[in-house]
């Protein structure tokens, strides 16, 4: 990354998109600690902003990063005002449909999920269901991640056990379908049913659970 990103800024100059996204991608890639990839990023993706605009490619997706890296640095409320922004530029641009949108709108999901407001959390990752749902189709990867994601805002922030489980059900027979009883994603769901299950009490699933996949009886389970 670091020698793309010396030939692009001699070649086309160090303000041009390729060197500044050369740029971004060294941040990443380099070995320093979150804080400090946090602050070098926001200084990059503010001199993307005045040197390309805010709505240009490479502009977004250094905010969309900053905001990721916000996020992880566990900066909630930083991290929700750089996807927002991002959102804006990318429903202006591409409208509420488009794959980089929906993105936006699951990112936002997770951040008030982080921040603890289950309910914005809840709208965001239903709306961003329904555009995967349309667009990418029921079992795809992205759209069963999103359905878990629903069911973890319902088992681990409204404690409803009942619900999570309708849609951790609902994930699992997606997974099954798309990737085998035998991949690691279904086995993980499985388990992940499984426990939303032991806590809403549903005994009869859970030991169908356990029957569908005997590797998890290795595991104590209240049937």
């Amino acid at each position: 990354y670091k020698q793309a990103k010396e030939g692009y800024e001699e070649q086309l100059g160090p303000d041009s998109e390729k060197a500044l996204n050369a740029t971004r991608n060294l941040i990443m890639a380099t070995g320093i600690s979150r804080g400090e990839r946090v602050v070098k990023l926001r200084a990059l993706v503010a001199r993307m902003v005045t040197v390309l605009g805010e709505e240009n490619p490479v502009t977004l997706e250094g905010l969309f990063h900053l905001g990721g890296m916000l996020e992880r640095n566990k900066e909630h409320e930083e991290a929700r005002k750089v996807w927002d922004r991002c959102y804006a530029v990318r429903t202006k641009l591409f409208g509420e449909d488009h794959r980089q949108t929906l993105a936006s709108v699951a990112s936002l999901a997770g951040v008030y999920y982080s921040l603890k407001e289950y309910e914005k959390a809840l709208e965001y990752y239903e709306r961003a269901l329904k555009g995967f749902e349309k667009m990418l189709g029921k079992t795809h990867p992205e759209t069963l991640l999103t359905v878990m994601n629903i069911a973890i805002v319902y088992d681990e922030g409204f404690k409803d056990y009942g619900k999570g489980a309708d849609y951790k059900t609902r994930a699992l027979q997606g997974y099954e379908e798309q990737l085998g009883k035998d991949h690691a994603d279904t086995k993980r769901c499985a388990r992940n049913l499984a426990i939303c299950l032991e806590n809403a009490g549903e005994k009869p699933n859970l030991r169908k659970i356990l029957v569908d996949y005997p590797h998890l009886l290795s595991e104590s389970w209240n049937v």
